[in-house]
């Protein structure tokens, strides 16, 4: 990647798709759940969830000397990673503006594994059930409606935060696991491409 280009305040998914053609690839981490990863994902890119490249930044900083692109559904877990990356002392990292839906409404290509519902339509789904539910029950169980209240305080928060406490739950069950993503794995990976 070019001075220049790393420079930029933003990365869009045109940019990196000129710099794929032009045989500059830089490091791909996409930083979703490996059940998110495996439904589709940019060619070339190394799923290292977010909960894995925090707990494994140091290791992973020994290991990425070069230009680092960070990918995720939106931009917002993305974030994230650039932050504890940074924290780290690693340089010339980048957010994929708008992540892997960006991406692919540009059209760029796209592995494609087994498809399965987002982690936040996931999210969506719960929230609105429990506040559904315990709207209608309210009419029936006096402070039941109280419990729906909570979820909304909890959805303002984590729109505040920028965190999702009832999305990272989500990422835990099965459904959204897939593989387990092994640091080990990761790291062989990064050293091969070398």
């Amino acid at each position: 990647m070019t001075t220049d280009t790393a420079r930029t305040a933003s990365f869009t998914p045109a940019a990196l798709q000129h710099l794929i053609d032009n045989g500059n690839t830089p490091r791909l981490l996409d930083v979703r759940t490996p059940g998110e990863f495996q439904t589709s994902h940019i060619p070339g890119a190394y799923n290292v969830p977010l909960d894995t490249l925090r707990e494994h930044r140091a290791e992973l900083r020994r290991h990425l000397d070069e230009d680092v692109v960070l990918i995720c559904r939106s931009g917002a877990r993305a974030s994230q990673a650039e932050q504890a990356l940074a924290e780290v002392g690693l340089p010339n990292l980048r957010v994929l503006d708008g992540g892997m839906m960006a991406w692919e409404a540009a059209g760029a290509p796209v592995n494609r594994g087994p498809q399965r519902w987002e982690l936040e339509r996931q999210v969506r789904l719960i929230a609105g059930s429990v506040v559904l539910v315990t709207g209608v029950v309210g009419f029936f169980v006096p402070g039941v409606h109280l419990i729906g209240t909570a979820i909304g305080a909890g959805l303002t928060f984590a729109a505040l935060s920028n965190t999702c406490a009832m999305g990272m739950m989500l990422s835990k069950l099965p459904y959204n696991r897939g593989p387990r993503t092994d640091i080990r794995t990761v790291v062989a990976s990064l050293r091969d491409r070398s």
